[in-house]
C-alpha cells in the first residue's frame, strides 16, 4: 500500500450541534502493551512525542514511507522505538495491540482502519475521529497527578487552552501533598465507608486552606 507522508496535523474537524460527550475516560497501560504508529511525518512526530511525554517505556513501531529526522533522533534516545521505512502491511497490525495513524492520506487511514478493526486492533486515526477508537486527549501531568481532557473530538486549541489554565492552577506543592495523602490512607482505620470519610474530611481542609492562603495572597481592596 503506497501510503502519502503528512506535512502538517490538519484541521479540526466538528462532529456537529447537540452531541453530547458520552467517552469513556480510561487510562490504560501503555507501557505493558505494543504500539504501532504508521507515518512518518509531522503528525507521526506530533503522536510519537504525545505518547513518549506519557508513557515513554512502551513498545513501539513506527512505520513510513520516510521517517523525518527528529523521529530518528527520538528512536536513538529511546531504544523502545523501533522504526521501520517502507510502506504498511497489513500483518504488521499481527505484532500490534493498539494503533494510531498518522496519515494526511485520508482514503490510506481509512483503509489501515478497516485491516485493524478486523483484527480486534484499537485504533486512533490522525484528523478522523469517525474511525477512531479513542482519542488522544490533552494531558495535565505533575507529579503523579494526570487530568485527562476531552472535547469530544470538537476543538483540541480549547482542550489546549484548558490544560494551561488547568496547569497553573495547580499548587508546586502538589506531589507532596499526594505522597502524605497516601502515608495517611495506609494508616487509616476503620470499613471502607469510614476510610472515604475521613479522607474527605481531610481534603476539605487542604481545600480550604489553599483558598486562605490565596485569600491573604491578594492585595487590600482600596
Amino acid at each position: 500500500m503506497k501510503i502519502k507522508e503528512p506535512l502538517n496535523s490538519g484541521s479540526e474537524l466538528p462532529l456537529g450541534l447537540g452531541v453530547t460527550n458520552n467517552l469513556f475516560p480510561v487510562f490504560l497501560k501503555l507501557e505493558q502493551m505494543r504500539l504501532l504508529i504508521v507515518g512518518g511525518g509531522n503528525i507521526g512526530l506530533e503522536k510519537l512525542s504525545t505518547v513518549l511525554q506519557n508513557s515513554p517505556s512502551t513498545k513501539i513501531r513506527l512505520i513510513g514511507i520516510t521517517v523525518i529526522k527528529e523521529i530518528r533522533q527520538l528512536a536513538i534516545k529511546y531504544p523502545n522505538i523501533e522504526l521501520h521505512e517502507r510502506s504498511f502491511e497489513e500483518n504488521d497490525l499481527a505484532l500490534a495491540d493498539i494503533v494510531i495513524t498518522a496519515l494526511n492520506d485520508h482514503k490510506a487511514s481509512e483503509e489501515i482502519c478497516v485491516l485493524a478493526k478486523q483484527h480486534g486492533k484499537l485504533i486512533n486515526a490522525a484528523d478522523k475521529p469517525d474511525l477512531c477508537d479513542f482519542y488522544l486527549g490533552s494531558v495535565v501531568k505533575k507529579g503523579n497527578l494526570k487530568i485527562a481532557i476531552s472535547t469530544n473530538g470538537k476543538s483540541p486549541t480549547i482542550a489546549k487552552r484548558l490544560k494551561e489554565v488547568i496547569s497553573s492552577m495547580l499548587p508546586d506543592e502538589l506531589e507532596s501533598i499526594l505522597n502524605n495523602m497516601q502515608a495517611i490512607r495506609n494508616d487509616l482505620q476503620g470499613d471502607f465507608n469510614e476510610k472515604v470519610k475521613q479522607l474527605n474530611d481531610l481534603t476539605k481542609v487542604l481545600v480550604a486552606k489553599q483558598i486562605d492562603l490565596k485569600v491573604a495572597k491578594k492585595p487590600e481592596d482600596k
